[in-house]
């Protein structure tokens, strides 16, 4: 039965935040870390957690096993190593490049590198051929989440920036509106509340249908 959430980069900041949210919803989780039993101190019997080499096709391939649905909470490259999306209902992707793309001088030289990685996982999850989700984040930063606003403005991401917290808790908003096709929006910290996140990607959802009818 695939009833898990998959977690991507679970040691990371945003994953261990997206990890958290996860099972305040009571989610069955399942986490890809480095270092398997700093997870299982940090999260017990809530989480799976799984560590191997994202290269290795079968421990990707069980890495899968049971889960319906993917978040990505970084461009770490995992993505591209996943032979078959097959039985994922949904993959989500916290994407920074649109960040990486507005940065000048020696952060773009910087970012080079996570610009062309997250180039290739934008890429792998739009030609999956599974209803996919690619938040195209502001520069994350360090600050408690739910303080501000949001902003869902086309290239807004390049300059704004968006709390690390308020990324993780979007990734996991995402998880129940599954678009037909695929979603891809920016956000940053802005003036617009969002009470009633559903509303908000329905919204987002039936926006991006029109606009791809439109363009078709």
């Amino acid at each position: 039965m695939r009833d898990m959430v998959l977690v991507t980069d679970g040691d990371s900041e945003i994953g261990q935040m997206v990890i958290l949210s996860l099972i305040v919803k009571r989610a069955k989780v399942k986490a890809i870390v480095k270092d398997k039993r700093a997870a299982i101190d940090a999260f017990g019997t809530y989480v799976q957690a799984m560590a191997g080499d994202a290269g290795d096709q079968s421990f990707v391939k069980k890495a899968l096993r049971g889960v319906r649905a993917m978040i990505c909470p970084s461009n770490e490259g995992f993505l591209s190593n996943v032979g078959s999306f097959k039985g994922i209902e949904h993959i989500i992707l916290l994407s920074q490049l649109s960040a990486y793309r507005g940065s000048s001088g020696i952060q773009a030289l910087m970012k080079s590198n996570s610009s062309k990685l997250a180039e290739k996982d934008e890429s792998t999850v739009m030609a999956s051929g599974i209803p996919y989700t690619i938040i195209r984040a502001g520069m994350l930063q360090d600050g408690p989440g739910g303080k501000q606003g949001f902003s869902f403005k086309e290239g807004g991401a390049a300059k704004g920036r968006l709390s690390k917290e308020d990324a993780a808790s979007i990734c996991v908003e995402a998880l129940d509106a599954v678009p037909q096709k695929g979603l891809v929006f920016e956000v940053v910290n802005g003036g617009e509340n969002v009470s009633d996140w559903k509303e908000c990607f329905a919204s987002l959802i039936q926006n991006s249908e029109q606009f791809q009818r439109y363009h078709d």
